[in-house]
């Protein structure tokens, strides 16, 4: 077996994929209890959190360069030994100050393996002869699943947070010890005319990096405002309101678990366009019919419906002509996941005016314009 055999590279990259997920889902279970030890109001915890978008936001344009140069494999396995590394640190921090640097560098590492491990998978989605990305995302999508729920396990057994953190840093960082000798190397990033590096983004890389930042914004929607919805406007009791993210996240791993073979057979222009209106409509109904089961079953259309939209911009991305993918895959990813932190402040923004069911019905309706532009993901 050579290091770039492709079923090789598409177990490694699988596996890379779901070191990444463990590794940032296990910051879910940390966040109430590093408030509790350091007795962070509301308002500074939301200056914290707000660190960790903000290293990915300003480490995903430069990771563009980064691959360019030494390419997706050496930035990926760089990148995620980072990522691990600074895990541990997190419930570690003495004071507010010492935290939200170490967050900032959580969230810089991470998005930098992000774009590093997406240009990879875009490499080894080449190599091949069929569509592989919405699998790869399912592995990550059912990895944050398995980080939270590990995480959440071993604290309740009483292992302290830094054991429990530096458990998962281990298993991530063996995981990406043993599969990247596996991962396609340098050459394997194809160059572009134009240059590496940063550049704005312009033509059809903007136009993918708006349909991720609709994408990414709807996803963040659900997961700041279903609760809400559901524990406020349809009675749910509120220890069970997080069923309604749950239910959108099994539904986009069920997707993507099942996208690969939905593209290659419909191709992945008719798979965004009704992967989108499915998202509207789910959207629509959960806000707008007045019943707690119409909301969850909302929910899972917008899980199903949306599961298979980030992997295709993303390999829509790594195929534009004349871009370095490394370059491309950050200017979308630096775009989309604007939307997912700008996005739900601004529909707290629109709720306040208008109601939050109203609200949420807009960002259906926003998910037309992934419905109207899906031809931006065929391939050139």
């Amino acid at each position: 077996m050579t290091a770039t055999d492709p079923a090789a590279a598409r177990r490694a990259i699988r596996l890379v994929f779901l070191a990444n997920a463990i590794t940032f889902a296990a910051w879910a279970p940390l966040v109430p209890l590093v408030r509790e030890a350091l007795g962070l109001p509301e308002a500074t915890l939301g200056l914290v959190l707000l660190c960790l978008g903000a290293g990915g936001i300003i480490a995903m344009p430069l990771t563009g360069g980064l691959v360019a140069r030494f390419g997706s494999r050496a930035t990926c396995l760089s990148a995620g030994a980072c990522f691990a590394l600074v895990l541990p640190l997190l419930p570690l921090a003495p004071d507010v100050w010492s935290l939200a640097f170490c967050v900032f560098a959580f969230g810089a590492a991470g998005g930098m393996m992000d774009v590093s491990m997406n240009a990879q998978a875009v490499a080894v989605e080449a190599r091949g002869s069929r569509p592989v990305m919405s699998s790869i995302h399912g592995v990550w999508s059912l990895g944050g699943l398995l980080g939270t729920a590990a995480v959440a396990a071993l604290l309740r057994v009483g292992l302290p947070p830094t054991a429990a953190m530096s458990l998962v840093s281990v298993a991530a960082w063996l995981l990406l010890a043993t599969q990247g000798s596996a991962l396609l190397r340098r050459a394997a990033d194809r160059p572009a005319k134009g240059g590496h590096g940063f550049a704005l983004p312009r033509g059809p890389v903007l136009g993918i990096g708006v349909l991720a930042f609709v994408a990414f914004l709807a996803e963040g929607s659900v997961l700041d405002w279903g609760g809400i919805l559901l524990s406020e406007f349809r009675g749910i009791d509120l220890t069970l309101a997080g069923m309604g993210y749950a239910a959108f996240s099994l539904a986009m791993a069920a997707a993507r678990l099942t996208g690969d073979a939905m593209v290659a057979r419909l191709g992945g222009v008719a798979m965004l366009r009704g992967g989108a209106a499915m998202a509207a409509a789910g959207f629509v109904l959960a806000a707008l019919v007045p019943w707690g089961w119409s909301t969850m079953l909302g929910f899972l259309l917008v899980g199903f419906g949306l599961g298979n939209a980030v992997p295709l911009l993303i390999s829509a991305a790594g195929r534009v002509p004349g871009v370095a993918p490394g370059t491309a895959l950050a200017a979308v990813a630096t775009i989309g996941y604007s939307g997912l932190l700008a996005g739900p402040a601004a529909i707290g923004f629109i709720a306040g005016a208008t109601g939050l069911e109203a609200a949420l019905a807009a960002v259906g309706v926003l998910l037309l314009l992934p419905v109207a532009r899906a031809a931006l993901v065929r391939p050139g």
